[in-house]
């Protein structure tokens, strides 16, 4: 990780992009990532594959519910979508760096259309419909974190990296904002099965953009362990470096607590009195926020300016929910998430730090560990703020994830400064092939964690 005062280092020039960066100097905005070939067969798969996801989700969740007339089944197709991603996350992790890149993610999106064709088939029971469900998010963060470490190889560990990754978050939040409306829409002209069929076509275009769109590329490892031994393996080396630890928990802890008020959007809104409408509106106030910081910070920051300001922004995103001890209105309340969603921004500067702390063997594996890790933790959170709410009240548990969240995000960011400084003085062990940001006179160079010569990326 990169001591947030200082500039980002050089990035290592895309293969594709004829071999220039962007410069570190000035905001660039998103327009060198698009110029990149492979990177947008990388966006448009990861649209057609997310946007089919979403619809899935609703309609195997009407589908459900039309067969059992149970809420809790129905809603247990959701949670499906959170519970099996740590299975999937450390128990076939090693995949992502074992086996070819292309292949690992073309092989995912037909497993993927594969599970959901099998929902589509007549009479298929309840246990087979939650069954594939459960499949699709073991398969999810394999797929993930491949496509991730992928986009290194393509955009280099620099600046694009950082606008690349950005774009496909901001991918993600508006197929929330998009996806369940269109799905919405879809159910009422055809049937949920029916609308299953464009999950799988939408999976199938995204393995045919991926196989077509991007370069084949070799593993990173070969041979070595069977694969859950090492997977797990894999897991156990990217925790064991301190500094690379607290990035990761950078990444993990702070979306645990800004979920709270959506989790809880429901039984808020009711209290409020302002129906579906309002609902819906509280349900979309932090993805907006979310999508408005990203844009912000990608276009209209300078890559040093969005250095400096990640670990400020890691230790205030909780703090707007302290707002809710005022009990506002509709308007306040959107106004607060809106806030607290564009202060996720802060994933800019940790995409870059986390993507040079690991040695590039291991790259496949702590993305995947990465992915699997916020998705869990994100559901968990999820379940404890309703617990608590069962109790506290709706109110008192946003505020109180306002509170802890902010504690301890402080508490994370001054680890992960101490972690920063203890590699700095060679106490704190990098590990062999760490790629860090170094500053030499008035520009940064990437030396190499091993023996600490300029590599020149």
């Amino acid at each position: 990780m990169s001591d947030t005062s200082t500039p980002p280092a050089t990035a290592k020039a895309p293969e594709a992009a004829g071999g220039h960066a962007a410069s570190p100097a000035a905001p660039t905005g998103y327009g060198p990532v698009f110029a990149v070939r492979e990177f947008r067969a990388v966006f448009a798969a990861h649209a057609l594959s997310l946007l089919g996801l979403v619809v899935s989700e609703i309609a195997l969740s009407v589908l459900v519910y039309d067969l059992t007339r149970s809420p809790l089944l129905s809603a247990l197709t959701f949670a499906l979508g959170f519970l099996p991603y740590l299975v999937g996350g450390t128990l076939l992790a090693g995949v992502a760096d074992r086996f070819p890149a292309r292949r690992v993610l073309v092989v995912c999106d037909l497993v993927c259309a594969g599970c959901v064709a099998v929902m589509v088939v007549p009479g298929a029971p309840i246990a087979v419909l939650l069954t594939m469900r459960a499949a699709l998010a073991v398969v999810a963060p394999v797929f993930q974190g491949t496509r991730t470490a992928t986009l290194a190889d393509v955009l280099g560990d620099g600046e694009l990296f950082v606008l690349g990754r950005s774009l496909l978050r901001i991918v993600s939040q508006s197929a929330l904002l998009t996806g369940f409306g269109l799905g919405g829409l879809l159910l009422t002209v055809v049937s949920p099965r029916h609308a299953l069929l464009v999950t799988v076509g939408t999976f199938l275009a995204s393995a045919v953009c991926l196989r077509f769109g991007t370069r084949r590329r070799p593993a990173r490892v070969t041979g070595g362990q069977a694969l859950v031994r090492d997977s797990l393996r894999g897991a156990r080396l990217v925790l064991a470096d301190r500094r690379v630890r607290a990035l990761l928990l950078l990444f993990w802890v702070p979306p645990m607590f800004v979920v709270a008020p959506e989790a809880l959007a429901a039984p808020y809104a009711a209290g409020l009195g302002v129906g579906s409408t309002g609902l819906g509106l509280l349900m979309c106030a932090l993805p907006v926020g979310t999508i408005a910081g990203e844009l912000f910070a990608g276009s209209r920051l300078r890559p040093a300016t969005r250095h400096r300001i990640t670990l400020p922004l890691v230790c205030v995103t909780s703090l707007p929910y302290l707002g809710y001890a005022l009990r506002p209105g509709l308007g306040w309340s959107l106004a607060l998430l809106v806030v607290a969603g564009a202060g996720s921004a802060y994933t800019l500067g940790l995409d870059q730090w986390f993507v040079r702390s690991v040695p590039e063997e291991l790259l496949g594996r702590a993305m995947t560990l990465n992915t699997a890790g916020l998705m869990t933790v994100q559901g968990l959170g999820m379940a404890l703020s309703g617990a608590v709410a069962q109790f506290a009240g709706v109110r008192a548990t946003v505020v109180g994830a306002g509170v802890l969240g902010t504690v301890l995000c402080v508490l994370l960011a001054v680890a992960a400064r101490r972690a920063e400084r203890a590699v700095e003085q060679g106490t704190g062990g990098p590990p062999e092939g760490a790629r860090i940001p170094v500053v030499v006179g008035e520009r940064t160079e990437t030396r190499d964690g091993a023996d600490h010569n300029v590599t020149g990326r």
